[in-house]
């Protein structure tokens, strides 16, 4: 039987497969089993995305990410580059990945609305044995802007595909303050701000410090996304949107997804220690999040999936219910439970994120 269709808008799949060496193309049990006797990075061996597992899954798009950040203190771990030109030229190589990737038939680009129409309806005509084998559609974003060497080096990202930036990553950016920081845009990030409403790039607010927000909200008029967070309310941290930045959200016609990280989703979760069965962390938690949300919005039409699962970790930090990204098929049932209607249920695993990106692109 084939499975109902997601829209997932937050993978990074370019750096599973450059920094963390991950050859997509295999079934995920293949994925596992190479890694099985390496220790260097967390997750390794229980990884939760493949290629093959988000077709299995019904994955037929999402929103893949390019993510090469510059770090600002020399004493700390090295997460990124020390310098613009090195954190673009890493972008690159992400891209040319996602170019490999076209070029076998495992993955399309979605650049525009005659695209992204051309690629829905490939998919709803497959059967569920077709659909196994159909390129999965991703529009390309850039988590945090560190790498664009200047403003001017986006409208060449656009070239290349880029259809949404996220300015901020964590700590302090180039062009943005991110999570866990405090403070507005600095001159550049403004200008940075004007070359996306001029090429008309979605700005994802994910990850910006809270002065941020707003100052993205009150000087970009464009569209505008928050493609993975989760509910301030229900677990504290300046990651998570509060009720307020949720609300501002909506009057823009935003949606917001939400993620899967373990520690976004329950309060107190410690890295290492905390373990999904410790904390009784189940799929149901995430439902919460969506309620809350919906609560807020007075309906289901501003929340999606962005579920950040191959996010540096693996299934040791998801729900013990989640073994792999196939597994979200299981949110159906569980809203259905929670009384949402099948059109609301429709929205929340694919239809939001589309209306949202067929709006930005409608002209």
């Amino acid at each position: 039987m084939k499975p109902p269709f997601i829209f997932d808008v937050h993978l990074d799949l370019s750096i599973n497969a450059i920094e963390w060496n991950r050859d997509l193309r295999l079934p995920l049990a293949e994925v596992r089993q190479v890694e099985r006797h390496l220790n260097d990075k967390p997750g390794r061996g229980v990884g939760t995305v493949s290629l093959p597992e988000m077709r299995r899954a019904g994955i037929g798009l999402c929103v893949a990410t390019l993510l090469a950040r510059v770090e600002h203190d020399a004493y700390s771990p090295v997460f990124g580059w020390r310098s613009s030109p090195q954190a673009w030229a890493m972008t690159q190589g992400q891209l040319a990945w996602y170019r490999a990737m076209e070029e076998e038939g495992e993955m399309v680009q979605i650049c525009d609305r005659e695209g992204l129409e051309k690629h829905l309806a490939l998919w709803e005509a497959a059967d569920a044995a077709t659909a196994l084998t159909l390129p999965v559609g991703y529009v390309l974003s850039l988590e945090g802007a560190d790498s664009l060497r200047s403003p001017a080096h986006l409208e060449r990202a656009w070239e290349q595909g880029l259809r949404a930036i996220g300015p901020a990553h964590y700590g302090p950016g180039v062009y943005a303050q991110g999570t866990s920081t405090t403070g507005v845009f600095p001159p550049r990030g403004l200008e940075l701000l004007r070359e996306c409403g001029r090429l008309g790039m979605i700005l994802d607010l994910t990850h910006l410090s809270d002065e941020c927000y707003w100052q993205a909200l009150e000087v970009f008029a464009g569209p505008v996304w928050a493609s993975h967070h989760n509910a301030r309310s229900l677990v504290p941290h300046q990651r998570q949107l509060s009720d307020d930045m949720f609300r501002a959200l909506v009057e823009r016609e935003g949606v917001v997804g939400l993620a899967l990280d373990a520690w976004m989703m329950v309060p107190g979760w410690e890295r290492g220690t905390t373990t999904p069965q410790s904390a009784g962390l189940r799929l149901e938690k995430l439902v919460e999040h969506l309620d809350h949300y919906c609560q807020l919005a007075g309906n289901a039409r501003h929340v999606g999936l962005g579920t950040d699962l191959d996010g540096c970790f693996g299934n040791e930090q998801t729900p013990q219910d989640l073994d792999s990204i196939f597994d979200l098929q299981k949110l159906p049932a569980l809203l259905a439970a929670r009384g949402y209607s099948a059109g609301d249920i429709a929205g929340v695993m694919h239809g939001n994120f589309l209306r949202r990106l067929r709006s930005a692109w409608a002209s």
